[in-house]
């Protein structure tokens, strides 16, 4: 019986007691530790493998961890290591993925919660021979809980900021051993802090707790910490000197996060699903981590589960989903005339050449454009295809998967912005029905114009007019009373827009895209097209009293049309 996909499971140990797929990444203990700092940032995109990377170190390192667990996998191979670190160390792991609130107070809560739960694995403390009454005092104020409208952590502000390098200071007096600390998705509270507006008040409580905990903690032996973004010293890491950050710039631990060509291969044959292996390639492989090309973990699991009950399933943006995708929603709102066309050569698999900025602040995303530039870097929405002087780097977009997004955001982009302006809309769709084929062509080049194109890239429909076809009939839709039709059948064929007016007024539209710039000829073709397969007849069949036939060619931002 083949092993389970591990689709949403990040607990070390149930990958091995509950029998599920796992590509082993536990070498990443071994070079961790070869090349370790005091304190340790690994910045990676999200569903990457964050999680199970940090709770592998805490199977690995804690005192009393299950040894059985890392049988057969590659650190066992390293037995002079696992034999100094494996189950030798007190460990303090949370995560801040949950702290979120509409307000500071809430936030606080939940942080409350995280440290309270993680407190409570370590009731042997309220025991210990080796902590004074004072001591074991201080680990009940860490564990107190009040009754309110719920249960919840009653630590006070002090205790809440002093609570890291309280269990470290408890635990290694209690164990006689320097504690590893572990915290992931450190700079989520910031950014739910930042969309909800308590920003500042979540720096200086981070601040205060991250600096107690990493940089005048005595007890502390290691620490690693995860996130998205690598946040400014002057943000919350003041004063740290002793940060070891491994950004997917750098050319340390390459392939611990994501799957590598290779394991994505075997992953495939195990599951006899070989011949998927280029969809899979073409839609979530691309990103560059140093030097080394990944695929999004969490896509390939996700298609795979799918591919097993279903194999004419098509691939989905399964990690773009996972996420509201603001970030790129902001840039198309920011973007001026250039940085649209940057947009453009993205979209059609061409680089552009950015300064990217490592160490960033939230307010930065509402800081100039170039910073937005950085973090869609950072947050995996952009890779890098390059590198230049000058810390100069060549970005695209990773794969199929997030090209696919940003034509999504590009297209609601301009409906949302379009519709806002209904003295503009109304004015170029009034001029179809009254037959004024320059005042459309003038129009249309306008909103091209103003528009970002998706022009010369494989969209869904396997055609190079779908872009300009969506963006009219997008237009066109405005009108409440107009009965639309997109790729209906009408005479004998498919025409491409259909319009039936109260007034009795029939439009059809053909678009072509202009391969060789010749717009009239593109144009002439489709109107030909709509005498060949009788488009007027489908309309005159539905009450149509006037048809009106117009042909549309478009090349990049570039348009003619031509009324029959």
């Amino acid at each position: 019986m083949r092993k389970k996909l591990p689709v949403g499971i990040e607990d070390f140990g149930e990958f091995q007691t509950e029998d599920f797929y796992y590509v082993d990444k536990t070498m990443f203990l071994a070079e961790l530790l070869q090349n370790w700092g005091k304190v340790n940032l690994f910045t990676r995109p999200r569903r990457f493998g964050k999680t199970l990377n940090m709770s592998t170190l805490k199977y690995f390192f804690e005192i009393g961890c299950d040894r059985t667990l890392f049988h057969g996998l590659r650190i066992a191979q390293e037995t002079a290591l696992c034999e100094e670190y494996m189950g030798r160390f007190p460990v303090i792991s949370i995560t801040l993925k949950s702290v979120d609130g509409l307000n500071f107070a809430t936030a606080c809560a939940a942080l409350r919660t995280v440290i309270g739960n993680e407190a409570i694995r370590f009731l042997f403390l309220q025991e210990s021979s080796r902590l004074s009454e004072e001591e074991k005092d201080s680990y009940r104020r860490l564990i107190k809980v009040e009754m309110k409208s719920e249960a919840s952590y009653a630590m006070s502000e002090a205790t809440l900021i002093d609570s890291l390098r309280t269990m470290s200071r408890l635990l290694a007096r209690h164990y006689g051993r320097k504690v590893f600390l572990l915290i992931d998705e450190y700079d989520v509270p910031l950014d739910k802090a930042f969309q909800a507006g308590y920003y500042d008040e979540m720096v200086i409580l981070l601040r205060n707790l991250f600096g107690n905990a990493l940089k005048t903690n005595p007890d502390l032996q290691f620490a690693v910490l995860t996130g998205c973004l690598r946040i400014s010293k002057e943000s919350i890491f003041t004063g740290l000197n002793n940060l070891n950050v491994m950004t997917i710039s750098d050319p340390y631990f390459c392939d611990s996060f994501g799957f590598t060509d290779s394991e994505v291969k075997e992953l495939l044959r195990y599951y006899e699903l070989e011949d998927f292996y280029e969809t899979i390639r073409d839609w979530y492989d691309g990103y560059r981590f140093g030097e080394v090309s990944i695929y999004c973990p969490w896509d390939v699991i996700k298609y795979t589960q799918i591919l097993l009950r279903d194999r004419q399933a098509e691939p989905e943006n399964y990690w773009a989903n996972t996420r509201g995708n603001d970030l790129v929603r902001r840039l198309l709102q920011k973007a001026d005339q250039t940085a649209r066309d940057e947009i453009e050569q993205l979209i059609n698999d061409k680089t552009i050449t950015k300064t990217v900025r490592q160490e960033l602040t939230y307010r930065d995303i509402d800081g100039s454009i170039d910073s937005l530039w950085s973090i869609l870097y950072s947050t995996g929405y952009l890779t890098q295809r390059g590198r230049l002087p000058g810390k100069q780097m060549r970005l695209a977009l990773p794969n199929r998967e997030v090209k696919e997004l940003f034509i999504d955001l590009i297209t609601d982009w301009f409906q949302e912005t379009t519709r806002t302006d209904s003295t503009r809309i109304n004015r170029f769709c009034a001029a179809f029905p009254a037959g004024d084929a320059p005042l459309i062509q003038d129009m249309l080049h306008d909103y091209l114009w103003d528009s970002i194109s998706i022009r010369d890239t494989a969209v869904r429909m396997g055609q190079k007019e779908s872009f300009y076809h969506g963006m009219v009939l997008g237009l066109l839709r405005s009108q409440g009373s107009w009965l639309i039709r997109s790729n209906a059948e009408m005479g004998e064929g498919y025409s491409d827009i259909s319009i039936c007016t109260p007034e009795r007024t029939g439009i059809v539209i053909e678009l072509k895209y202009a391969h060789d710039g010749n717009l009239k000829s593109a144009c002439a073709q489709a109107l030909k097209q709509i005498e060949q397969k009788k488009y007027a007849v489908g309309l005159q069949r539905r009450g149509m009293k006037k048809i009106i036939k117009y042909g549309m060619a478009f090349c990049e931002k570039e348009c003619a049309v031509i009324i029959g």
